[in-house]
């Protein structure tokens, strides 16, 4: 893909025009006004002020847009001195109606009060631009009209001398033209603007500051549209694409411009109605600045299936390819090719050259599986997936029950294209290409409306049958996984199989037998002739299948999961009283019995009027038409009318009032587009605001009953059912929260019982150690206290005791010296 760059021409055109003066002037000759400016900010009104970045496939170029002048200004009311006045006056003031001549050419003549521009008037400046409206004390307000010079005008809502409010601008030298909402000035809301006389190239969306921001619709003139959101001017956010010119359509995410994110890209392929592949190429997967680059799936036309990694538009990494016969490679791919067969395009490989070089080979991780070496009845396009059933019959009649089932098919092959192709369509918009690709949902519509449900297996019974054993559990019953043809055809062997296996037995053929006996019993007595509330008209169930996507969210939410096999999550009758009850729909209007009849108006008979089997399980075809018949049983005539009327005051507070006597009023309803309305009231010769309400009555007389079911359907899945599970969710987002916190809190108090706990024991332990510590000390005290006292009591034992009469000891001699004599030295 190429990058254009596609930019709408800008030349700036910024006059300068005086206008007349703000306040209240005093008789003078010439007469001074004293000046209250607006404030002189730029509109712009005849484009889009930034480039656009449009990027087509396969170098699809948009033309430019011509080139227009990107700002008209609004005049700028200014002080100026007024030369002449002819009119009334009171107090000298100027009053009621007058015409004011100012300096420099400029002219105002409509009503005065008090010396101000007050009421109706017209205003001229000097070089042709005119201002026809209200003013209010010499300022524009309300609503008014703008002509320039070269024929461009702008009629609407008037603020302080700026476009402000709703309003229309037409440019007068080129085919540009803008209606919605303006701020100040500038584009700013809802609005449509138009880049060519035809009415082929325009944008109608929301605006921000004169800049496409939020969520638009930009068809170019070539008749390529992307419907989306938008930043800065160009597609950025979720957003769809359709190249019609190349027969493509983008939906995904975009960043500036550029595919980018995940998405799908379709390349629709025309065909007939019964053609022999009814599919068109798909890709779903990570996109990386335009190219397919990460992880996606390629479904081609043909029924063959990349599944796998990619990089810049090229298979590379690890993958797997599903042929168009059913053969399977699942391994290494480098630059578009297998890596162990790079000789062989993928598209182009066909079955016998598969077989002849790799059945039944191995390479580590990468294999090959076939399915079936032997040449099919059906064809090399088509291969039945009943291996699974093979293995349940003796080896030595498998492959005469191959061959007699594909004859028993091949008997009834048209009959069966057109079922799938009638189902595959259903609550589908028109498409580019006449091909659907056929969904689960529509899946389990046809085996209801067949009554495959009435025998001894239920809808979800049979996904289980039909999943196999690498399906993971929580897409077994998802209404979002598709069919090709083949698979299609090998579901009903399947189910034929199960269904009439004992009815046949020891009848060889079994697959045949069993095959013939559905097709005449339930194919082709009841198929396409649709039952149910979903699916019963086609504009209903289109309308209808705007809730499927919530509804889904809803259905899995509510699903429990099995403790014993089946595993996988599922719903049952008694969870979806439960449901409706949580959200206090049960009532007066819809009540538990009637709920009870719901559920088992279209199934097989398994209530009366004293007992029901609410242990059923509902696959999600089920619960959403027992929602759609809810919907007509819960909401009232009453309700239908306060809608309606709340409705019509919406409507209403989209008409412009208040335009100036003798200018065109225009009504701005956002579900038109400026392409469908103007050109026929111009032929009619009608204003906007007449054609847009005769649309709108005939509208309402048309189907009077579908509009009341979409009130219906309308006010019980927007008003009731998902704010209803939204509070519920909420609730249950609050309890788990209340449930966490409450398991932290419990917690917080098991550590801090747990830290008291050991304090306390710690504490303990410490007073009984100090206890024993004092208690040894007594004890040892004591026994020191006996010890002594015993030795001491043994002392007064040994001691003996003291004599009475002692020996006496002679005391010993003292030699006197005589005083004066020296004691000789020895």
């Amino acid at each position: 893909m190429a990058k254009d760059k596609k930019k709408d021409g800008k030349k700036s055109e910024k006059p300068v025009h005086p206008a007349p003066a703000h306040g209240a002037a005093a008789e003078s000759s010439p007469t001074k006004l004293t000046a209250l400016r607006s404030s002189a900010r730029e509109a712009e009104g005849a484009q889009a002020s930034a480039a656009e970045s449009d990027k087509e496939p396969e170098k699809a170029e948009e033309p430019p847009a011509q080139d227009v002048p990107p700002y008209y200004e609004e005049p700028i009311l200014t002080q100026l001195v007024v030369k002449r006045y002819e009119g009334d006056k009171v107090r000298r003031l100027y009053e009621g109606e007058g015409v004011a001549f100012f300096e420099g050419g400029n002219i105002y003549k409509g009503m005065f009060s008090e010396g101000h521009m007050h009421g109706q008037g017209t205003y001229t400046w000097a070089d042709g631009v005119k201002y026809e409206g209200t003013f209010v004390k010499n300022v524009q307000m309300v609503n008014g009209c703008y002509t320039w010079n070269d024929g461009s005008i702008y009629e609407g809502s008037i603020k302080n001398g700026l476009r402000h409010g709703f309003g229309f601008f037409r440019s007068g030298i080129h085919p540009v033209s803008y209606i919605g909402y303006w701020y100040e000035g500038k584009r700013h809301g809802k609005g449509t603007i138009y880049y060519d006389q035809e009415h082929m190239s325009w944008y109608s969306g929301d605006w921000v500051d004169n800049v496409k921001e939020g969520w638009g619709i930009r068809c170019y003139k070539s008749g390529n549209i992307y419907e989306g959101h938008w930043e800065k001017n160009v597609r950025h956010g979720r957003g769809r694409m359709r190249w019609l010119t190349a027969d493509q359509e983008y939906v995904g995410q975009w960043v500036y411009g550029v595919q980018h994110g995940y998405g799908t890209h379709i390349w629709f392929l025309k065909r007939m109605p019964a053609s022999q592949y009814p599919l068109r190429n798909k890709y779903v997967g990570d996109f990386v600045s335009g190219e397919r680059h990460g992880r996606g799936k390629f479904i081609y036309a043909s029924g063959a299936v990349y599944d796998g990694q990619w990089v810049h538009n090229k298979k590379h990494g690890k993958g797997k390819f599903v042929f168009k016969n059913g053969n399977i490679y699942e391994g290494e791919f480098r630059d578009d090719k297998m890596v162990e067969y790079p000789a062989f395009q993928l598209d182009a490989v066909s079955a016998p050259k598969l077989n002849a070089i790799c059945s039944g080979s191995c390479f580590g991780s990468e294999t090959i599986r076939i399915i079936g070496n032997s040449p099919s009845a059906l064809g090399s396009d088509i291969e039945l997936d009943i291996s699974s059933l093979l293995n349940l019959l003796p080896r030595q009649e498998r492959q005469e029950e191959v061959k007699q089932v594909e004859f028993a098919v091949l008997r009834h092959i048209t009959k069966l294209r057109r079922i799938y192709t009638f189902y595959s369509s259903l609550g589908c918009d028109d498409s580019p290409d006449n091909t659907f690709l056929m969904t689960r949902l529509q899946f389990w519509r046809f085996l209801k409306d067949c009554c495959f449900h009435h025998s001894s297996l239920t809808l979800a019974e049979m996904d289980r049958i039909l999943s196999g054993d690498k399906t993971p559990l929580e897409e077994i019953h998802s209404p979002y996984e598709t069919l090709l043809f083949r698979t299609f055809l090998s579901h009903l062997i399947h189910l034929s199989f199960h269904i009439y296996l004992e009815e046949h037995k020891g009848k060889s053929p079994y697959l045949h037998q069993c095959f013939i006996e559905m097709m005449s019993r339930n194919v082709i007595p009841t198929a396409c002739h649709i039952q149910g509330f979903l699916f019963s008209e086609q504009h209903r169930a289109v309308f209808a299948m705007r809730y499927i996507d919530k509804c889904w969210e809803i259905y899995r939410a509510f699903c429990r999961q099995n403790t014993r096999p089946p595993f996988e999550p599922t719903m049952k009758m008694r969870q979806f009283l439960w449901m409706l009850n949580d959200f206090k729909l049960i009532g007066k209007q819809l009540t538990a019995s009637r709920l009870v009849e719901i559920l088992f108006k279209d199934g097989p008979s398994l209530h009366d009027s004293s007992s029901s089997n609410l242990e059923q399980e509902l696959v999600f075809l089920e619960f959403v038409e027992a929602l759609l018949h809810c919907a007509l049983v819960y909401v009232t005539s009453g309700m239908v009318k306060e809608q309606v009327d709340r409705d019509n005051q919406k409507r209403s507070n989209f008409r412009m009032e208040g335009f100036s006597e003798g200018t065109t009023n225009e009504t701005f309803y956002m579900q038109y587009s400026l392409s469908q309305v103007l050109g026929p009231c111009e032929d009619r010769g009608q204003s906007l605001q007449e054609f847009l309400m005769d649309e709108l009555e005939a509208q309402t007389g048309k189907d009077k009953e579908f509009d009341w079911w979409m009130y219906q359907v309308q006010i019980f899945f927007t008003d009731k059912l998902f704010p209803a599970y939204q509070h519920e969710k909420a609730l249950k987002a609050k309890i788990k929260e209340n449930r966490i916190r409450n398991a932290e809190l419990a917690e917080l108090r098991r550590r801090k019982d747990e830290e008291i706990a050991k304090l306390i024991a710690e504490r303990e332990a410490e007073v009984a150690k100090k206890q024993k510590e004092a208690a040894e000390e007594e004890v040892s005290l004591e026994t020191k206290n006996t010890v002594f006292k015993e030795l001491e009591e043994l002392g007064a034992q040994l001691v003996p005791p003291p004599k009475e009469e002692a020996s006496a000891v002679p005391a010993p001699a003292v030699t006197k010296v005589p005083t004066g004599t020296k004691r000789r030295r020895k």
